[in-house]
């Protein structure tokens, strides 16, 4: 296995740099693994591809203005600060953006709390104690982290939320949910098809490319996850009723597959699943997962690794392949997968 066998050339008109309204409009490829074949829809169709019993499950994570600026204490110089995961009431792991950053460097944040640099980490990523909580100056000094691709302003930052988000913790939106809104959601219910909700909190890291020549070789970058009593009641419910379990996103996968791991009947079992390290190549076997819905990921990357694991690397690439030339938009606020 070769990373290289991962990449693509992708237009950049492709790159979708605003999101579709309403968000159900976008369009939706549906790829059957058992088949090979692939259709076009409307993501407001997905009900034709589902039924009564399948359990849906949501990835609730609420993206959290991580984006922070502050200067340097003495000397005022500018330094750019990206929340990536709070450690304990007062201390963040986070990327941060300039020179001098060594531990015992105070930053100021105008209107914000002081913050001291107390560890290096790999790369420009720093381990920060503020002076108090920074949460509750979110919304004075915070600013959304959008993905790098994406250069054209978002006047509503809610667009880069999913409608069912409510736990705060993510660098990133978990992209795939971004088609769901309120009247599909009440379609499906109405149609017998249930949801169930799991967190996990997105790093960056997920935009990073693999460049290791071989992936395998890759350190996988680790996410927060959990998945309560009450979903996995659901989940081991529906699979032993007969019904199929739908991630949204891949990482709705890695919570769901964190979970089984292990189970070879598919059942998942409740529990935090930590800062999980589940990386998912091609010759993974799928334990708890049964169709996955997906946006369309960046070349090299641990995604498009994942959902190649999930349908095989042929068969995405040849959806890629139809996509690009269907003009589908891709990444975050792209069209969207569903992979049967």
């Amino acid at each position: 296995m070769r990373t290289a066998e991962f990449d693509y050339d992708l237009p950049l008109d492709r790159i979708a740099q605003t999101p579709i309204t309403p968000r159900h409009d976008s369009r939706l490829m549906i790829v059957d693994r058992s088949t090979g074949k692939i259709e076009h829809r409307c993501f407001w169709e997905i009900d034709r591809f589902l039924k009564p019993g399948d359990v849906v499950v949501i990835n609730e994570t609420r993206v959290i203005p991580a984006r922070i600026f502050a200067t340097k204490q003495p000397g005022g110089g500018k330094v750019e600060l990206l929340l990536l995961e709070r450690n304990d009431a007062r201390t963040w792991t986070a990327w941060v953006g300039g020179k001098g950053l060594i531990p015992g460097r105070r930053l100021t944040i105008a209107g914000g709390p002081e913050v001291e640099i107390i560890e290096v980490l790999e790369g420009p990523k720093r381990r920060l104690r503020f002076d108090e909580p920074i949460e509750p100056f979110f919304e004075r000094v915070g600013h959304v982290p959008l993905p790098p691709y994406i250069h054209t302003r978002l006047d509503d930052l809610e667009r880069y939320q999913t409608v069912y988000a409510t736990t705060p913790g993510s660098a990133a939106a978990p992209t795939a949910g971004l088609h769901f809104t309120d009247p599909l959601i009440k379609k499906l219910l109405d149609q017998g098809i249930l949801f169930a909700r799991v967190t996990l909190h997105v790093g960056l890291d997920t935009f990073a490319p693999v460049t290791e020549a071989d992936p395998r070789e890759h350190k996988i970058h680790t996410e927060w996850c959990l998945l309560n009593q009450q979903t996995a009641d659901q989940i081991n419910a529906a699979k032993a009723a007969g019904g199929r379990v739908v991630s949204v996103g891949t990482t709705s996968v890695r919570t769901l597959e964190t979970a089984a791991r292990g189970r070879a009947n598919g059942q998942v079992v409740a529990a935090s699943c930590g800062h999980t390290d589940l990386f998912i190549l091609p010759g993974f076997i799928f334990n708890a997962v049964d169709i996955m819905i997906t946006n369309f990921h960046l070349p090299k990357s641990t995604l498009l690794m994942l959902v190649s694991a999930f349908a095989g690397r042929d068969l995405i690439f040849k959806a890629y392949q139809v996509a690009i030339d269907e003009g589908y938009r891709f990444y975050s606020f792209g069209d969207a997968m569903l992979i049967l």
